[in-house]
């Protein structure tokens, strides 16, 4: 075990942590990357294309995770540098916007191997490296909340999600006691791709929200955080959801009252 400094600060807060995250070169995944960072940990991140020099707080390794050969070199190499992993956050995912009638089936098993298969061979790989730790270690999963309702146009990515929950149950079983493995869903997301995600009128789409604003990186990063931390050392196989309290049914917008309870 090489360099590894741990510091004890307080019950729910522990740094010097070798931390890898998934899809960590841009977006959600930089925001993960920062707030760990900040955190005191050894923050170690993976995507398949290189972010810009001096744009990202750790170190860099290419990596598709839909690849279980170049899955096995990134946690060999992560290994390598630091000794150890305590600490991985499956964030890489995604999808395109395909109507299921005319979806290819290749898209499709694109969706599901970014958004199912790779966290599998990520936490497979980092899981025999976690089980000879004295320790242990904890894996998260990030997922979304479209995994408990319909959602228009990405049903393969509805499809993965959904998978990801009970495979974050599943392992959360098979590997207790030495790693606990959790799910964080965010909801509606502030992205840099704001309008391209939620239309030319994002502003009104926030009101939807009963915390009436977007989640953001910081907000999914801090359940992370949380999830991480020996003070929940008793929770795994849990999902967190991180969504400002829910999107308000759309029937609502169709049903509009008086104070005196009369339709209009």
């Amino acid at each position: 075990m090489r360099g590894r400094v741990v510091v004890e600060v307080d019950a729910l807060t522990r740094v010097g942590r070798v931390v890898l995250v998934t899809g960590g070169g841009r977006g959600l995944g930089k925001g993960l990357v920062e707030a760990f960072a900040e955190a005191g940990d050894h923050v170690v991140a993976c995507g398949r294309n290189q972010p810009s020099a001096g744009t990202l707080a750790a170190s860099f390794f290419p990596c598709d995770v839909r690849d279980p050969e170049q899955v096995r070199s990134l946690v060999s190499a992560v290994v390598a540098d630091h000794g150890r992993v305590d600490v991985l956050i499956n964030n890489a995912g995604g999808t395109p916007y395909a109507p299921a009638a005319t979806m290819s089936p290749r898209l499709f098993e694109k969706v599901v191997a970014l958004n199912l298969l790779g966290p599998f061979y990520v936490a497979q790989r980092v899981n025999e490296v976690m089980q000879a730790q004295d320790d242990g270690g904890v894996i998260i999963n990030i997922g979304s909340t479209v995994s408990m309702r319909p959602s228009k146009d990405v049903s393969a990515y509805v499809a993965a999600k959904a998978g990801l929950v009970g495979l974050t149950r599943s392992l959360a079983l098979e590997w207790a006691p030495k790693v606990r493995v959790n799910l964080v869903s965010p909801g509606l997301l502030r992205t840099e791709l704001l309008e391209e995600t939620y239309g030319q009128n994002p502003g009104a789409v926030e009101k939807t929200v009963p915390m009436r604003r977007f989640a953001t990186a910081q907000d999914v990063a801090a359940a992370c955080l949380l999830l991480s931390s020996p003070g929940v050392s008793y929770v795994t196989g849990a999902e967190l959801v991180v969504d400002g309290g829910g999107e308000e049914p759309a029937w609502l917008g169709a049903v509009v009252r008086d104070a005196g309870g009369e339709e209009l």
